[in-house]
């Protein structure tokens, strides 16, 4: 196999200001990825995509030699991860790097491991679009997640709402962020939302936290130390 993998880091996040630069127990959040990389690939190998040169400097001191600053056009809100992917798969191919998949590693998820990356790339093959980290839903749509019909009344989302006991549900699983591993040919003809081919690489709820908010970053601070 041969894996790119990309790191994308934008500068100005709302919930957190500079959080991939913010440090997390004593070192940057985006360190926590890099090194996971670093422990996999040869640094060649590597694409840290950012529109910030302060995140390019911090990514340089942890070892990604040559950052990729991004268009301005993929800086904004309103850019998607497909697009952030196919210029960082562009930008690879510009530096001659030849690749069979494409691994994403969201500088949100510091607690992954270099295990989670492994397993992850030993479930995707190129007969698939993506192999993706999950952990457990929080929720069951079969037992405990509801929707509100015309009237306001809750209703099961999923099912007849007849079960009595979650193990009867069918297992249900949401993504965790810290791990994508994906084909190239798929992302570069839809975006992964539309995947049909998508396998779970499952890992414990200790290790799917995704700092999106100031109480995730407490949580994960926690964990840590």
């Amino acid at each position: 196999m041969n894996p790119l993998f990309v790191i994308p880091a934008r500068g100005n996040s709302k919930s957190i200001p500079g959080k991939n630069i913010k440090l997390l127990a004593g070192k940057p959040l985006i360190a926590y990825t890099i090194e996971v990389a670093l422990a996999l690939s040869a640094v060649e190998r590597i694409i840290l995509t950012t529109d910030s040169e302060e995140i390019a400097a911090v990514g340089q001191i942890y070892g990604i030699v040559n950052p990729h600053i991004r268009p301005a056009s993929l800086a904004t809100d309103t850019a998607g991860s497909r697009e952030v992917i196919l210029d960082a798969m562009a930008a690879a191919e510009a530096r001659g790097i030849e690749f069979d998949c494409v691994v994403l590693l969201q500088p949100t998820s510091p607690l992954r491991s270099e295990e989670d990356v492994r397993r992850s790339l030993a479930a995707w093959s190129p007969e698939i679009d993506m192999a993706v980290t999950v952990v457990a839903a929080s929720c069951n749509p079969y037992y405990d997640c509801f929707e509100a019909d015309s009237e306001g009344f809750l209703h099961v989302s999923k099912g007849d709402g007849l079960l009595t006991r979650r193990q009867q549900a069918p297992k249900a699983w949401q993504y965790n962020g810290a791990v994508y591993v994906i084909t190239p040919s798929s992302i570069k003809q839809m975006s992964l939302g539309a995947f049909p081919r998508r396998i779970p690489v499952e890992m414990p709820r200790e290790r799917s936290i995704d700092i999106d908010t100031p109480l995730d970053w407490i949580i994960c601070e926690t964990l840590l130390k």
